[in-house]
């Protein structure tokens, strides 16, 4: 599960292309709000004025979560401004990815698709 989060958040800090799969996206989303809600609470219990600890990693794992989100989107066959959409992103985030490849790259799940791709041709 920390591999999963040091992925999203150290290799693909920035990264917009691709597919993440749903366990990448909510793995991600667990951690994330458990860290941050661990801090506040932490700070909050044993100083205040600390606080503003827990606010700075959230700004600082802000654009991870964009991206993996953005690519979440992708996995689906949609583009990254379905985000902006609250009800229907979140089903989306649920929904399983497409099985094949899309515009927005391979199936994260079938690492072995190219390969199946190069022996029909």
């Amino acid at each position: 599960m920390l591999e999963m989060y040091k992925k999203v958040v150290f290799e693909n800090y920035a990264n917009f292309k691709g597919r993440a799969r749903r366990r990448e996206f909510w793995l991600f989303t667990l951690l994330n709000i458990i860290i941050s809600y661990g801090l506040l609470f932490l700070f909050m219990a044993l100083a205040p004025k600390l606080s503003i600890i827990s606010t700075l990693y959230s700004f600082a794992v802000l654009l991870p979560s964009i991206a993996v989100g953005v690519r979440r989107m992708h996995d689906v066959g949609k583009s990254g401004w379905y985000l902006l959409i609250p009800f229907y992103s979140l089903i989306l985030a649920c929904t399983e990815g497409e099985k094949k490849s899309n515009q927005y790259g391979s199936d994260p799940k079938n690492e072995l698709e190219e390969i199946d791709e190069i022996g029909k041709e």
